[in-house]
């Protein structure tokens, strides 16, 4: 998938230490809301993860996650993914993450209507959702800008990385 500054790609070996790279450098920020970046951090983990990609990218299965790079200067910028939730509906979730340094800039809106549109028209996709910590203000913001409905706030229904309980803001987008 392409948009004007963007290529969303599969997951790929060639990658996937440009993908370390990102986390490495984005850790304290993406650590906040992820509990995968403490295990995300070695050469070893990561490519484990990727071959992971991979292979549910290839088997349609679990998540769909696609390298977010910028055409400009192919600089490797985050991921985004394309849970399956349901394929009977067929209903999916779009998580995503950038690096640091590239926050700020609009990225993450473009991919999630590139992989929106994608889910819409070529998934046939009848609901697309994007959860997000009820703190997590960036990536709520990501779902109202994205034009998404706010269907409420799953109370007490997950554990940050830091051990705190919270809860998730749930937004949805409902194909025609």
């Amino acid at each position: 998938m392409e948009t004007e500054r963007l290529k969303l790609l599969p997951p790929s070996m060639e990658y996937q230490p440009l993908m370390l790279e990102a986390i490495r450098e984005s850790q304290d920020e993406l650590g906040v809301y992820l509990p995968w970046v403490p295990y995300a951090l070695t050469e070893t983990e990561s490519i484990e993860n990727t071959k992971q990609a991979i292979s549910n990218f290839e088997n349609f299965e679990g998540e769909l996650r696609y390298s977010i790079i910028e055409k400009s200067t192919g600089r490797f910028l985050g991921v985004i993914g394309l849970i399956i939730r349901d394929k009977t509906i067929p209903y999916f979730e779009i998580g995503y993450w950038l690096r640091s340094s590239s926050v700020g800039y609009g990225f993450i809106s473009e991919a999630v209507k590139a992989v929106e549109t994608y889910a819409f028209k070529e998934l046939k996709a009848n609901r697309l959702e994007i959860k997000a910590a009820v703190d997590n203000l960036k990536s709520r913001s990501v779902a109202e800008r994205g034009g998404y409905t706010f269907e409420g706030i799953l109370c007490n229904d997950r554990r940050l990385p830091s051990g705190e309980l919270s809860s998730t803001a749930m937004y949805a987008k409902i194909g025609l």
